[in-house]
């Protein structure tokens, strides 16, 4: 089983660990199941760029981005090097560790969900 860490940038929320994660999961779905806000406006489906995150540690353990994707991250707010989209990181392995950041949902228009 992987483990996974989410760190926030919003400087009220405090780092959570997932720990006993099974592969084959969206990293938005591994954080909807574990009660980590994050915003997701097109319902997963990468039309949108509202579940941006930046991968910290472990990008090797993740599908890799697609076009499709990157033009996508290219409309998030402060997009860099290490940003991808929550709803197509899936996980490819278990028994590995993942660091995510989730940048300042605050700053996002949309829903919440």
């Amino acid at each position: 089983m992987a483990t996974i860490k989410f760190t926030f940038e919003h400087p009220d929320l405090e780092d959570k660990i997932i720990e006993n994660v099974e592969a084959n999961q969206s990293l938005l779905e591994i954080a909807e199941d574990n009660h980590i806000h994050l915003n997701h406006n097109c319902g997963g489906v990468c039309a949108c760029s509202t579940c941006h995150v930046y991968i910290e540690d472990g990008e090797d353990y993740l599908e890799e981005i697609s076009d499709k994707e990157e033009d996508f991250i290219d409309r998030a707010i402060n997009p860099r090097i290490n940003s991808r989209l929550a709803c197509q990181c899936i996980l490819l392995e278990e028994g590995v560790n993942l660091e995510v950041q989730i940048p300042d949902q605050s700053k996002i228009i949309g829903h919440e969900h």
